[in-house]
C-alpha cells in the first residue's frame, strides 16, 4: 500500500508542483486542490506542468477563505477523488502547497505501513485545547458564524455579541463530541472513507457549515466516530507565534529542521532554494529511522515566542516596542538613586565611588544639563548632556544609560530642582534603588546669599515637590527598593544608612566603612528652620530640628530608618 497526498494550493504554484513532482515520482499519487481564487493562468500552467504525470490529478476548485466551509469542502472533494482513482492508497496525507518532505519518502510508507490501522489526527476536546486565541472555544461549536472574520469583522463581532445576549445556541448533532486540532492529518483509507460514505454526512456538513474555522474541527471530530486507534498527533511539523500565525522556515532552518525528524514540514518560504534542494533529493543522510518528535525543538520555538514577547530586560527595540507595563524590564541593570546626599554631604560623588567602586554621576536631570561622572558631556552609546535631548525622552535617556553600561553599577543624584517626570518610571522600576534624605534641599538655601523672601519662596517651591516625590515613593504601585529618612534622623546616626546603601550597591565587598563623608556644618541650621517658620513657611520633611544648637547635641535619639517595598 502506498501514501496518496491531498495538497491544498493557493499561492507559490511553482514550489507545488516541485513537490508534487517529488511524490509522484517515488509512487505517491497526488491529488491537488487549487483555490478558486487563484487566477486561470496561473492554474493552467500548473496543470500543464504536471500533465506527465498520470497519478497527479486535480479536484475541483472551491473558494478557499481562512475561517470558512469553503477548506473542507475542497478536502472532502480532494479526498474524494483520491478514494475513488488510487485504489492502491492505504494512507491519506493532507499538506499544504507551502509544506516540504523532509524524510525520504520510503520512510514515511514504510513507517505508516507498520501502522496501517491507525490515523494521525491532532484530536483534543475543547477543555483540553489551550491553544484557541480569539475567545471562542466551545461557542465555535454553538454559535452561528454566518460573516467572515476578515472581510467583514463588525459584522461577524456584532453577530457573535447579539447571539450571546439573546442566548441563541445550535444544537450539537447526537452522538458528535467537539474535537479541536491541527487540519493537517493523515488518516487511513478506511476512515477517510467512512467519514465521506457516512449516512449522517449530510447532517454533519450542515452542521459544520456554520461552524468557526472548521477545518480544525470537523475531520478532528469525525474521525473519532470512525476510527479505531487514532494517535492525536500530526506528522506535520507547523509551529505558530504568540499571535496564532505559523511560523515560516528559511533556508538558515536547515539543521532545525532535520533536527525534528518529521516527516513534512510547513510553512516553507517560497525562496527558500537551499531547503528544497537539501530536502527533495531523497539523500537522507544516512540518518537512522527515527520517530517524528516536534517536541526536540519546542524549547527553540519557545524561547524565540518569549523573545518576541517580552523581549531583552531593559532593551527597547523597534521591532518590539512593548506596550504600558508589558516590557520585559524597564531597565537592564540595578542602579541608585541618591536625594539629598550631595546636599547634606560634601563631595559625595568622589566618597561614594571611592567606597563603592561604582559609577557616579551627579544630577543626571538637573535643568541644565545631564551632569554626568567626571564631567564628562558625551556618555556611553553616545548619550550627550543636553537637557534638550534628554528631556525629549527621559525614559529612553534613563534606560539606554543602563543598557549601555551593563556591567557597572550606576549611581546618580536627584532632587527638587530636577525634571520631575522622570519619577513614575524609577518609583516602579524593580531596578531602581531609591535612597532619600528628606529636607536636605533646604541645606544650599540655609548656606545662600539670597534675600530671605526669595528664600522662603524657593523653600516652599521645594518642599511642595518633595512632598509630591515622597506621596509617590509610598504608594502601592512602586516596585523599587525605597528608603527614606528625615534630616534629623539621618544626621544623628549618618554611618548605619551609609553602610547599608554601600552594601546593597556592592555586596561582595561586605567591608565595615572606615569613614563618613564630611558633613557640611549645620550650625545655626534649626535657626533658619524658625526664620521661614516665622515668614510663613512652615518647614515640615526636615525632621525635629531643635532651634538650639546645643539643645540638638545633647539629644540623641536613634531611630531606625523605615523600608518601602
Amino acid at each position: 500500500m502506498s501514501v496518496g497526498f491531498i495538497m491544498m494550493c493557493h499561492t507559490a504554484l511553482d514550489r507545488a508542483a516541485q513537490v508534487a513532482r517529488h511524490w509522484a515520482r517515488h509512487d505517491c499519487p497526488v491529488v491537488i486542490h487549487v483555490d478558486r481564487r487563484v487566477k486561470r493562468r496561473a492554474y493552467d500552467k500548473l496543470v500543464s506542468d504536471l500533465a506527465d504525470l498520470d497519478n497527479v490529478q486535480f479536484s475541483a476548485r472551491f473558494s478557499c477563505e481562512w475561517g470558512t466551509w469553503g477548506l473542507v469542502a475542497a478536502t472532502q472533494s480532494a479526498a474524494e477523488l483520491m478514494v475513488q482513482r488510487f485504489s492502491g492508497v492505504g494512507h491519506v496525507f493532507l499538506a499544504s502547497g507551502s509544506c516540504l518532505p523532509l524524510r525520504p519518502i520510503e520512510e514515511l510508507v514504510s513507517y505508516l505501513a507498520e501502522r496501517s490501522q491507525t490515523d494521525f489526527i491532532e484530536s483534543v476536546t475543547t477543555e483540553d485545547v489551550g491553544w484557541t486565541i480569539g475567545g471562542l472555544d466551545i461557542e465555535r461549536f454553538t454559535l452561528r458564524f454566518p460573516f467572515s472574520w476578515r472581510k467583514q469583522r463588525r459584522l461577524f463581532d456584532g453577530y457573535v455579541r447579539l447571539q450571546r445576549r439573546i442566548g441563541l445556541r445550535r444544537r450539537i448533532p447526537a452522538g458528535v463530541i467537539p474535537h479541536l486540532g491541527s487540519q493537517w492529518w493523515c488518516l487511513t483509507r478506511k476512515t477517510l472513507a467512512a467519514i465521506l460514505t457516512s449516512p449522517d454526512r449530510e447532517a454533519h456538513d450542515h452542521y459544520f457549515r456554520r461552524v468557526w474555522i472548521p477545518d480544525e474541527s470537523y475531520f478532528q471530530t469525525l474521525v473519532r466516530l470512525f476510527s479505531s486507534r487514532i494517535e492525536s498527533r500530526s506528522l506535520t511539523l507547523s509551529k505558530f507565534d504568540f499571535q496564532g500565525k505559523p511560523h515560516v522556515f528559511y533556508d538558515d532552518h536547515l539543521q532545525l529542521l532535520r533536527r525534528s525528524d518529521c516527516f513534512v514540514a510547513r510553512k516553507i518560504w517560497p525562496h527558500a532554494d537551499k531547503l528544497y534542494r537539501a530536502f527533495l533529493t531523497g539523500d537522507s543522510n544516512g540518518q537512522p529511522m527515527a520517530e517524528p518528535n516536534a517536541g526536540k525543538i519546542d524549547r527553540l520555538f519557545a524561547k524565540a515566542i518569549e523573545r518576541r514577547t517580552k523581549g531583552r530586560g531593559g532593551l527597547y527595540m523597534q521591532s518590539r516596542f512593548p506596550k504600558p507595563s508589558w516590557e520585559n524590564g524597564k531597565t537592564a541593570a540595578a542602579y541608585s538613586v541618591f536625594q539629598g546626599f550631595n546636599d547634606l554631604f560634601e563631595d559625595f560623588d568622589e566618597w561614594l565611588a571611592k567606597v563603592s567602586g561604582a559609577r557616579v554621576h551627579g544630577h543626571l536631570f538637573a535643568p541644565e544639563r545631564a551632569e554626568f561622572a567626571d564631567g564628562q558631556t558625551v556618555y556611553s552609546g553616545g548619550l550627550p548632556d543636553s537637557a534638550a535631548v534628554r528631556d525629549y525622552n527621559a525614559k529612553s535617556f534613563l534606560t539606554n544609560l543602563i543598557w549601555n553600561t551593563r556591567g557597572e553599577r550606576q549611581c546618580f543624584q536627584f532632587g527638587p530642582r530636577d525634571l520631575q517626570s522622570i519619577n513614575p518610571f524609577i518609583a516602579t522600576d524593580p531596578n531602581a534603588q531609591i535612597s532619600v534624605i528628606s529636607g536636605a534641599w533646604a541645606v544650599p538655601l540655609f548656606y545662600s546669599s539670597q534675600d530671605a523672601s526669595e528664600v522662603r519662596k524657593e523653600a516652599a517651591v521645594m518642599q511642595r515637590i518633595e512632598v509630591e516625590h515622597l506621596k509617590l515613593l509610598r504608594s502601592s504601585p512602586v516596585k523599587a527598593r525605597v528608603r527614606i529618612w528625615t534630616m534629623a534622623e539621618f544626621i544623628d546616626s549618618p554611618m548605619e544608612p551609609l553602610q547599608t546603601i554601600v552594601d546593597e550597591i556592592s555586596p561582595r565587598a561586605m567591608r565595615r566603612l572606615a569613614e563618613a563623608p564630611r558633613m557640611a556644618d549645620l550650625e545655626g541650621f534649626g535657626q533658619f528652620l524658625q526664620s521661614l517658620r516665622n515668614q510663613g513657611m512652615q518647614p515640615t520633611l526636615m525632621g525635629d530640628f531643635p532651634v538650639s544648637d546645643d539643645e540638638r547635641r545633647t539629644s540623641t535619639p536613634r531611630v531606625r530608618p523605615y523600608l518601602v517595598k
